[in-house]
C-alpha cells in the first residue's frame, strides 16, 4: 500500500521550520547563488558561519584533512566580524527566505555582550542566535565554555540577558557531564540544544614525521562520529524538556530518523553536504515517507518514540 508523505514541518526553539533539516554552521558559503530557494530543496533552516566581535584570520597551516570516515578541520573560526556580517553577509543570508540562525562565537563576557548588542541593531532581520559554547573561555584557563555545568550556565545567562529572541545553544561533546551541561543551559533560558559539535582528534603526517595541524588537535566530523552524537542526543533528551537538535555525522535519512527516535526534533547536517548537495532533500523525503509508512500524519510523531519501546 502506498501512503502520502507525512508532514515534515516542525517548531524548534522558536523557529518554524518547513523541514527538520538545518544546514550546520561553517558549511554554506556566502555565495549569493547558493542562498536562492532553488538550491535549498529540503532545507528547513540554515546556520551562518561563526560570527565573532572582531575579524579573525583563522588558523595557519593545514586546515582540512580527510579521514577514512570523515574529516578533521582546523579553520579557527575565520570570519570578518559581526559588523561586517551585518553589512555584507546578512543581506545574502536573508535571500533564501528560510529561517536562519546567526552562529555566535562565545568569547569573553565583554565580547559576547558587545556582539549581541550589535546584533540587536538588526533584531527584526535575525530570526535566532545559535550560541557556540565549544569556544575557549580565556578567563577560564582556555577550557571550553560548555565543559562544565557552571561555565555553561554563566555563558547562557550572559547571552540570554542580551538577546530576547530564540536562542539555541550548541553544546560541546567534550563535556564529561553532558546531561548536567544540558540542564544548565535549559535552566538559564536556552530555547533548544544542539547536540553537539566536532570531537577533538588529530592526524599525523608520517612523511613529514609531525602532526598535520599546527595546533596539533582539530575537530573530527563525518560518519565516524555519528554513534557518539546519537548518544549525546539520547542523554540530552532524557535530561531536559526543551527541543533537541541532533548534529554529528548525519549522512542519510536513516541517520536522521535514528536521532529523531532518540529524542531530536530536528537535525543539522554538515560534512555530509561536502559530498552530496542533495542530502537535505533526501533526508526530508526519507523522513516523510518513513512516518507515512508507520501510518503517521506527521514525522513529529516519531520524536522520542525510540525511548518508549
Amino acid at each position: 500500500m502506498t501512503f502520502l508523505p507525512a508532514d515534515v514541518s516542525v517548531n524548534v526553539g522558536g523557529l518554524c521550520l518547513g523541514s527538520p533539516v538545518v544546514i550546520a554552521s561553517g558549511v554554506w558559503p556566502y555565495e549569493p547563488a547558493l542562498w536562492e530557494q532553488g538550491r535549498l530543496e529540503g532545507v528547513g533552516g540554515l546556520c551562518t558561519k561563526a560570527v565573532s566581535l572582531d575579524p579573525r584570520e583563522g588558523n595557519r597551516g593545514v586546515r582540512v584533512w580527510e579521514t577514512p570516515c570523515g574529516m578533521l578541520n582546523s579553520i579557527g573560526l575565520q570570519n570578518s566580524g559581526v559588523r561586517s556580517f551585518l553589512k555584507d553577509s546578512l543581506p545574502i543570508v536573508r535571500k533564501s527566505g528560510l529561517p536562519f540562525l546567526v552562529n555566535l562565537v562565545m568569547e569573553s563576557e565583554r565580547e559576547v555582550r558587545e556582539s549581541l548588542s550589535i546584533l540587536r541593531e538588526a533584531v527584526e532581520a535575525i530570526p535566532a542566535v545559535e550560541l557556540n559554547i565549544s569556544c575557549p573561555n580565556v578567563d577560564g584557563d582556555g577550557m571550553a565554555w560548555g565543559i562544565s555545568p557552571e561555565s555553561t550556565a554563566k555563558a547562557v545567562s550572559i547571552a540570554r540577558s542580551e538577546w530576547s529572541g530564540p536562542l539555541w545553544v550548541k553544546l560541546t561533546p567534550q563535556s564529561p557531564d553532558f546531561q548536567g551541561v544540558a540542564k544548565a543551559a535549559e535552566g538559564e533560558g536556552a530555547d533548544a540544544l544542539v547536540c553537539g559539535n566536532t570531537w577533538l582528534g588529530m592526524a599525523m603526517d608520517v612523511k613529514k614525521k609531525r602532526p598535520v595541524f599546527q595546533r596539533v588537535v582539530a575537530g573530527l566530523s563525518g560518519p565516524a562520529v555519528f554513534p557518539l552524537a546519537l548518544r549525546t542526543v539520547w542523554q540530552a533528551a532524557g535530561a531536559v524538556s526543551i527541543p533537541i537538535v541532533g548534529c554529528g555525522g548525519v549522512a542519510s535519512w536513516e541517520d536522521a530518523a535514528a536521532m529523531v527516535l532518540a529524542g531530536a526534533s530536528a537535525v543539522e547536517v554538515g560534512s555530509g553536504m561536502f559530498t552530496d548537495f542533495d542530502l537535505p532533500r533526501k533526508i526530508t523525503d526519507g523522513l516523510a515517507h518513513f512516518a507515512a509508512a508507520e501510518r503517521m500524519k506527521s514525522f513529529r510523531e516519531l520524536v522520542g518514540l525510540g525511548r518508549k519501546q
